[in-house]
């Protein structure tokens, strides 16, 4: 019966890899003043961020060592998504690429590394902030494990320097202005980069809101 507790965050952690990893395949077709949001962002920028308010709130509610088996269920469905539901969506004609089967598995690898270092970078610095003003933990832990899961992500799965993991992706190593239209040219994957950093700064102050409310209904977590 106490597994039901857990559901919910179980549920939620599913929800938002499984939905990251379909909306990472399309590119925000907008454009701000000369930018194209396309050149640097994806659908799923918008929603990865919220995994880390999963992870926090099973923390505030179960303790560490819950938050951190469902870090490790959210690993494994990264994993599997990554490998899965390209091919997938390919299949379904809602993609126009096709991603080879060895690119495939660098990106699980990209994936895999980064969620879970950062979720349980995550988890560490919650705790040891917890006692303190309500905000500093999640807003922290966030901070520190987005900014590692950019880096880990990007690095591995596109830099050069991890082509032993798999092929290298051509367009993503090209030169080309930074951020789409600054002077400085930079490879294409540093502006993913940077653009996905951006989006996630900015959800991890926005998810402070439903952070607050829903802590607000409970008492002091009981530590699993």
């Amino acid at each position: 019966m106490h597994s039901v507790r857990y559901l919910p965050f179980v549920a939620a952690m599913a929800l938002v890899v499984v939905a990251s990893n379909v909306l990472v395949q399309f590119p925000v077709d907008a454009t701000v003043g000369p930018l194209s949001l396309a050149d640097v962002l994806t659908w799923g920028a918008f929603t990865y961020p919220f995994a880390f308010l999963v992870t926090d709130l099973a923390n505030r509610r179960h303790g560490p060592a819950m938050a951190r088996r469902i870090v490790f269920v959210g690993f494994m469905i990264a994993v599997a998504c990554s490998i899965v539901v390209p091919p997938l969506l390919f299949a379904l004609g809602l993609i126009d690429f096709e991603t080879a089967a060895a690119r495939l598995v660098r990106i699980a690898i990209a994936s895999g590394t980064a969620f879970l270092t950062a979720q349980l970078l995550d988890v560490t610095v919650f705790n040891r902030l917890r006692r303190r003003s309500w905000w500093r933990a999640p807003i922290f832990g966030t901070l520190a494990g987005s900014v590692v899961d950019t880096a880990i992500f990007f690095t591995v799965g596109f830099s050069a320097l991890f082509a032993f993991a798999g092929p290298d992706d051509a367009f993503a190593l090209e030169a080309a202005p930074l951020l789409g239209l600054l002077p400085v040219e930079a490879e294409r994957w540093m502006s993913w980069a940077l653009g996905d950093l951006a989006v996630k700064l900015l959800i991890a102050a926005f998810a402070l809101i439903p952070y607050r409310l829903i802590a607000a209904k409970w008492s002091e977590p009981a530590v699993a």
